[in-house]
């Protein structure tokens, strides 16, 4: 070995454990960032090193410099402006982007090389191998994780789209890939068993992700997430970079592990998530007149901060409503009016809350909540019954006590145990049903009072109110 190649590896190595550390800092809301912050020193490490080898060895020529170059300073400049100034209640769609992009590059640099290589002789099945699954599995990340992106932004309908059709599609698409891997292998100078292999995962893509609803979009980012970490794997052994392999390896596997406990989360299994048709997409419509509760007890702010003034402890449930509405500066404000009073403020958490795992950590993260408030689903069951005031803010099937009876959609479902604090109060625009179109008996409880509001304007109110009741 080289003396260039020691130093590279030896490199890759330190980059490897930055990401190893980067990844188990991220288990814990507390040092998430400084978990983000080392795993991009790694891969900024890889980068410099990469471009320093191909400087040294001059593998490119003065085009494929201009190329790098600028594809480089785009992606960069694209990342960065991006990334700050995303509202955090779109960090889901753009995750689910970045999936996309991921995926789609690892393709990419696995059709470039199996192309380059040429000669058939010359390709072996431990080099075909990994190309054929890196095209497969890049690209049904980079359409799967598109139509996801068009989900979670409103493009696309959030509700089941059913292809007319679309179990005899599925079959013939994935005949079809297994056609394209076997003469990939056999004959590997065939571009078009290449485009038809990419085509009919593209292809793919699209029929595992139109038919899954909103209420199971977390799972489903989840899962992109680790399918752009494998195809990256398998593009590293395509092309024998180290660092590749081992990303890719820590994302695949990571997010393998937090798409089964976002599974369980829901009470199902990742299988019945895939088959779809579950999620109506969240809409003012509602439910049905019939099965919507009719002995619910309104409320006002006032009423709602005299609560709050006279409570010792309160326990905030936060949801996909409160990102929608831009209200963490607003439940922050709230929560610190009540703490400097010595009354206790906690926040319960649940896995699915939001459209991606760890969407509410992260946005009161942003507002600089305090870490060792933010319960999760465990830690937070306990303190109902303990607890004065639980205000739920924009959650509803993660809420719903239905989940705890059979014969319906969401049975089994862990949920956040509110019905057994002393008093509840709801914030919410309307009557209407959660994703999982199921209505919500919480809301006809005699410890249950309701206030109809966005949560943005609803908060503030509460916030004026309580304020009002503390002088």
């Amino acid at each position: 070995m080289s003396t260039l190649q020691t130093i590279s590896s030896l490199i890759y190595l330190v980059s490897a454990i930055c990401y190893v550390l980067g990844v188990h800092m991220m288990r814990s809301p507390k040092t998430a960032r400084q978990g983000n912050r080392l795993s991009a020193v790694g891969m900024f490490l890889a980068v410099i090193t990469i471009i320093v080898t191909i400087i040294i060895e001059g593998k490119i020529d003065a085009i494929g410099w201009v190329v790098l170059l600028v594809g480089l300073a785009l992606g960069i400049l694209y990342g960065f402006v991006k990334a700050r100034k995303v509202p955090m209640t779109d960090v889901p769609q753009l995750v689910s982007l970045f999936n996309a992009v991921g995926g789609g590059a690892a393709a990419v640099i696995g059709i470039f090389d199996y192309l380059l290589k040429g000669d058939g002789a010359s390709l072996s099945v431990a080099f075909s191998l990994p190309v054929l699954l890196d095209v497969v599995i890049g690209g049904i990340t980079f359409s799967g994780s598109l139509i996801a992106t068009g989900k979670l932004s409103g493009h696309v309908s959030g509700k089941p789209i059913e292809i007319p059709g679309s179990r005899i599609l599925n079959i013939l698409v994935v005949l079809l890939i297994l056609v394209a891997a076997w003469f990939m292998i056999a004959s590997p100078t065939n571009v078009w068993f290449v485009t038809l292999a990419l085509v009919m995962s593209l292809a793919f893509g699209l029929l595992m992700t139109l038919p899954i609803g909103g209420a199971d979009m977390p799972v489903v980012v989840s899962l992109l997430n680790a399918f752009t970490g494998l195809a990256v794997a398998f593009a590293g052994f395509v092309i024998n970079n180290q660092v590749l392999i081992i990303a890719g390896a820590l994302v695949g596997a990571a997010g393998t592990i937090l798409t089964l406990q976002m599974a369980d989360a829901m009470n199902r299994s990742v299988a019945n998530i895939l088959a779809g048709g579950f999620g109506t997409g969240d809409s003012d419509t509602g439910a049905a007149a019939a099965d919507v509760p009719v002995d619910v007890k309104e409320t006002s702010a006032d009423d709602i901060g005299l609560q709050l003034a006279y409570a010792h402890s309160v326990m905030i449930v936060p949801g996909y409503g409160l990102a929608a509405a831009q209200a963490q500066h607003e439940v922050a404000e709230l929560a610190k009016v009540l703490t400097d009073q010595g009354i206790s403020v906690n926040y319960a958490i649940h896995p699915v809350a939001g459209r991606m795992p760890g969407h509410m950590n992260v946005l009161l993260a942003d507002v600089n909540v305090p870490y060792e408030q933010m319960k999760q689903l465990d830690d937070a069951n306990p303190m109902f019954e303990s607890t004065d005031v639980s205000l739920v803010i924009g959650a509803n099937d993660v809420t719903n006590p239905l989940a705890r009876e059979s014969g319906n959609a969401i049975s089994g479902m862990p949920i956040l145990d509110v019905d057994k604090s002393k008093s509840v109060v709801v914030i919410k625009r309307s009557m209407s049903t959660g994703y999982a179109g199921v209505q919500n008996p919480l809301f006809a409880l005699d410890n249950t009072q309701m206030f109809f509001s966005d949560a943005k304007k609803g908060l503030q109110e509460i916030v004026a109110a309580t304020k009002q009741y503390l002088e």
